[in-house]
């Protein structure tokens, strides 16, 4: 294989580390492990490579040597976070029940996010978050679920797409919320209580908006939340499986 050029594309894990002197010596790892600590503590605002350097007591050049800039730190901290996704066996696919290990995936990823909601400002601004270790690896066993389920390396890939994207899409749409809430000082709970009777009436001239807020949408918070994204993600799993056997009957 040809040696890759300097200033060829990469990613900041195919980039080997340079030794340095310092002492103690500096890792990429303790850079990341405490940029993870600001962004979880104070928020991606709170995070700059000045305050990096000085909370480890480090200059700007032992920076640089480990991480090009902030957005390659952010891209390094994001997939650590995703080194925390629970992903089943593959070794233990079952191709009868792959809905349950898709399931058990998406719950994770949402858990994920919503621990660490700084995120969301990230996962639509740096495509290098979808090409480190951990995000590889769980597309690779959502891929593998599905192609020993029977479905096609294309199929499998429209549905690993759909079903991710709605999960990474309600997260961030929780996390901002939640994030919101709490820079107001706000309880949830009691802000859904009020919210939720300010709706109905709001909806009066929309019938079935008013119908569904009335009758369907309650002032229930979490459980509202969780029962939500798991009705959603069935119905995302219901679709990819409803497609592939009509494309199969075609």
């Amino acid at each position: 294989m040809p040696a890759r050029s300097k200033d060829a594309p990469g990613t900041p894990w195919s980039r080997p580390e340079r030794p340095r002197r310092e002492q103690p010596a500096l890792s990429r790892a303790q850079i990341v492990a405490e940029a993870l600590a600001i962004l979880d503590s104070d928020g991606i605002e709170a995070l700059s490579m000045r305050k990096l350097g000085a909370r480890l007591n480090a200059g700007a050049t032992s920076m640089y040597t480990h991480v090009a800039n902030k957005d390659e730190l952010l891209a390094l901290a994001v997939d650590e976070v995703f080194g925390k996704i629970w992903i089943p066996a593959v070794t233990d696919a079952d191709p009868a029940d792959w809905r349950t290990s898709l399931a058990e995936c998406a719950a994770s990823v949402r858990q994920v996010v919503l621990r660490h909601p700084w995120m969301v400002s990230v996962l639509g601004d740096l495509g290098l978050v979808y090409f480190g270790p951990n995000w590889m690896r769980l597309s690779e066993a959502l891929l593998t679920f599905l192609e020993a389920a029977g479905f096609t390396p294309t199929e499998a890939n429209d549905a690993m797409g759909a079903l991710l994207g709605y999960v990474i899409g309600t997260a961030s749409v929780e996390a901002a919320w939640l994030s919101a809430l709490a820079r107001q000082g706000r309880d949830e709970q009691g802000w859904m209580d009020e919210l939720v009777p300010a709706v109905i009436e709001a909806t009066r001239d929309f019938p079935r908006l008013h119908r569904l807020y009335s009758t369907e949408v309650g002032s229930a918070t979490d459980g509202g939340r969780d029962s939500g994204f798991t009705n959603g993600v069935r119905l995302i799993l219901a679709g990819i499986e409803a497609t592939r056997q009509a494309r199969h009957a075609s």
